[in-house]
């Protein structure tokens, strides 16, 4: 049985010295001296051996023992101190090492062009001011001479509010376009004036691929002595310069607006075609892209400008428009869609 100790004392420290975690150090305490472990049987024997051989075996048995739990409280107390500073390792912080980079975002499309136009107008002299998008029936369309009943007022399908003063009712509007500042301004600025005005519109009408409910416009606005419609083309013809490229060529024709006089359509050659016709210009060779004019003597009288010293010049355009025509979109709706995959493209 002395034979039998020493075995067991010899197998379980070799083995002991293999146990790499504490529930395989567990699972060898139970093996060797759990109620049921090898060492627990040989103690059990003692009872049908003499008692000289007890006292010497019980003896030999126990030196055993104590070895084993000797053993097996160092053995804990490794493991236990290598994961600890296993745990303090991987939950170490580099403070050398760089930030984990966090997400970024972006200018919308349409804020990217805004700023665009209005740093190629601001090159040329202009400011940039801003308006109220809730506007007075008057600002949007009878001091831009288009008074009541008048037929122009049919081009814009208008989002009406209602409103009532202490004096009685005053029409109050989301402004169809930015041109109410042409009058704002003027009333407290006298000339020279020389300003652009972004800013949201809205019209009343279906969505569709060219159509939307709220968009963006730029207006522009120059008074002074002596404008004339040679300033108007000169300073549309920088401006698409620099917007669309160098190379581009510019074509007035004459169109109607009601706050102006005369009034032109400005187009450029088409970007993708070079003017030899395709999809994109209705195979004309050319793109639409705002209408100007001379500010109409009525619109200066009503600032209180004198038409016979004040001469000036005014145009407006389309934001998204702008965009399509540059980017080759088709649908104005993808804009405000909220889609990330479209607006990640800019």
């Amino acid at each position: 049985m002395l034979k039998k100790l020493d075995e067991i004392k010899s197998k379980a420290i070799l083995e002991l010295g293999s146990v790499g975690g504490l529930n395989s150090l567990e699972d060898w305490r139970v093996r060797y001296l759990g109620r049921k472990g090898e060492l627990t049987n040989v103690l059990r024997g003692l009872a049908s051996l003499s008692l000289d051989e007890r006292k010497v075996i019980g003896a030999s048995a126990n030196e055993v023992k104590a070895l084993l739990e000797a053993h097996l409280e160092q053995k804990r107390a490794a493991l236990k101190e290598h994961e600890l500073s296993m745990s303090i390792e991987l939950g170490r912080i580099d403070v050398t090492l760089p930030g984990h980079p966090l997400p970024c975002g972006r200018l919308h499309p349409t804020t990217q062009i805004v700023r665009e136009i209005c740093a190629a107008f601001v090159a040329m002299g202009f400011q940039v001011v801003e308006g109220p998008e809730v506007e007075w029936d008057y600002y949007n369309f009878e001091a831009l001479n288009i008074p009541p009943y008048h037929p122009a007022r049919d081009m814009w399908a208008t989002l009406w509010i209602d409103y009532e003063t202490e004096t009685g009712e005053r029409p109050m509007l989301l402004r169809t376009h930015t041109s109410p500042m042409q009058i704002r301004v003027m009333e407290r600025t006298r000339p020279p004036v020389r300003v652009v005005v972004p800013g949201k519109v809205y019209r009343y009408e279906a969505t569709d691929a060219t159509h939307e409910s709220m968009f963006y416009q730029i207006e522009g606005l120059a008074v002074d002595e002596n404008i004339t419609l040679a300033d108007l083309k000169g300073t549309l013809y920088e401006f698409a310069r620099r917007l669309f490229g160098q190379e581009r060529k510019v074509r007035f024709r004459c169109d109607y607006f009601p706050f102006v006089e005369p009034g032109v359509e400005l187009a450029i050659d088409c970007f993708l075609c070079g003017g030899r016709g395709c999809r994109v210009c209705n195979e004309t060779g050319w793109i639409e892209i705002m209408g100007a004019g001379m500010v109409h003597p009525n619109v200066l009288k009503r600032v209180g400008y004198d038409p016979s010293i004040y001469t000036g010049f005014a145009f407006g355009l389309g934001v998204e428009r702008i965009i399509m025509l540059k980017y080759g979109i088709d649908d104005i709706r993808l804009f405000y869609g909220n889609d990330l995959r479209f607006l990640r493209q800019f």
